[in-house]
């Protein structure tokens, strides 16, 4: 060993620590050697010098070994041991090294070089022991710093969520509460606008015209807060019942047939429905019907926008909004779907929005039990298809009727509503393509 180390003896028998000394040294082992006779001047030793390794007799006048092991494990001083022992003690060794003991060896056995392999072994073992000792703290401090961010992270999240609570209470109270005087000047600049009421001058009458069209989009955005608050409290309600869908779709596409035209745009609707009728709430199909068509208008400058109406099997049909607008990136089609995201979020941006319109589309279609898919190409156009039961299932719907389907899709009473559906996902092919 290139080391010097510090090495104790305790033997009552000074023959036997001479014959230790010598087989250390003719086994080349550098050493600082110390002898000791008992087991308190070896306990006194020990607590003033840290040695490398300790050679212990078994048999002490004073004390036996294991005493001494059990001593200086009490008083955690950790130090490599190895027992010597007379013939016939090997069963006493093995209880010495359960109790603490690095290794053992027989005096009888006692050479250069077994005493330096016992003393290499005796040390290698310790120091591995010592560094898994280690090993085994540092993890334990690291678990437990991960069990104090872990409860801090949770912490932060219960504030988080807490906020996110009293947010949307806010905001939901606020566009309520904004909601009643914004209806008054709406209802106020109509009557201003009736010819009956009053003769107006044509600058006079556009003024009014621009404050009636403002406060109706200014509304449209607190409604669009106020039903977004809602869903994040899951305080909206579907209001379920039977209908005739192309006529809903036909009434949305008529509501926003005056904004295409001011852009020059055609307005398309195509129906392939055998059964038009479904169960469902119609003026959430129609509010979803008319975020999808603004956002085509908004974003289309020149072209058409498709409105379609199809069958799917198992008492499914799809709703398709095409367009040949400026197109949404791959990269962007997760994000339009979260809540007050846009893809251009400057200030300057070129289309203006809160970002709510497909986040609440996204949540209606989920409560209807249905899917959206998206696909898209820049510079060719976007395609919006979602996929809804014929009847929605009744946990959201806020209604006692008690209305089913048979297996033709043709509604009839029952004591309990058919509440599944089809949970096959059909991605259509051409764009690249998205689900949600």
């Amino acid at each position: 060993m290139k080391e010097t180390l510090k090495l104790l003896v305790v033997d009552d028998d000074e023959v036997d620590r001479m014959a230790i000394r010598r087989a250390l040294t003719e086994g080349g082992v550098q050493m600082e050697l110390s002898e000791v006779s008992d087991s308190n001047d070896a306990f006194s030793a020990l607590n003033t010098t840290a040695y490398d390794c300790i050679f212990l007799d078994y048999r002490l006048p004073l004390q036996d070994g294991l005493t001494l092991i059990k001593q200086l494990r009490s008083s955690e001083i950790k130090v490599p041991l190895v027992i010597l022992t007379d013939r016939g003690d090997e069963e006493i060794a093995v209880q010495l090294i359960k109790a603490g003991a690095t290794d053992y060896l027989s005096k009888s056995r006692i050479s250069p070089e077994n005493l330096t392999q016992v003393l290499r072994s005796a040390i290698r073992i310790y120091r591995a022991e010592m560094q898994a000792a280690l090993a085994q703290e540092e993890l334990i401090i690291k678990i437990q710093q991960l069990e104090k961010q872990q409860q801090q992270i949770q912490m932060q999240n219960f504030k988080l969520l807490e906020t996110s609570q009293l947010k949307s209470h806010f905001l939901a109270t606020m566009s309520h509460e904004l909601r009643t005087p914004m209806n008054a000047i709406i209802g106020f600049s109509q009557i201003l606008l009736r010819p009956k009421f009053a003769q107006l001058t044509h600058q006079q009458a556009d003024m009014v015209e621009r404050i009636l069209n403002n406060g109706k989009h200014l509304l449209m955005l607190l409604n669009e807060v106020l039903d977004f608050s809602k869903l994040e409290v899951g305080r909206l309600d579907l209001k379920a019942e039977k209908f005739d869908l192309s006529k809903i779709i036909n009434l949305a596409v008529g509501e926003m047939r005056s904004l295409a035209d001011a852009k020059n745009l055609s307005l398309l609707v195509q129906t392939n429905l055998q059964n038009p009728l479904v169960f469902n709430d119609p003026v959430r199909i129609k509010q979803i019907l008319l975020n999808l068509l603004s956002n085509a208008i908004k974003f289309t400058e020149s072209g058409e926008i498709w409105v379609e109406l199809q069958e799917l099997p198992a008492n499914r049909l799809v709703i398709i909004v095409r367009d040949t607008g400026i197109g949404i990136a791959s990269r962007d089609f997760k994000r339009i779907f979260e809540a007050f995201r846009q893809v251009d979020q400057t200030i300057t941006r070129k289309y203006p929005g809160t970002g709510l319109g497909l986040a609440i589309v996204d949540s209606l279609v989920r409560m209807m039990g249905g899917k959206i898919f998206l696909e898209s190409k820049l510079g060719i156009g976007s395609m919006f298809k979602i996929e809804l039961p014929r009847q929605i299932a009744l946990t959201n719907v806020a209604t006692e009727a008690r209305i089913a389907l048979d297996d033709n899709g043709i509604f009839y009473s029952a004591k309990n509503p058919h509440q599944s559906f089809c949970q096959a996902r059909q991605t259509p092919i051409g764009y690249p393509k998205f689900k949600i």
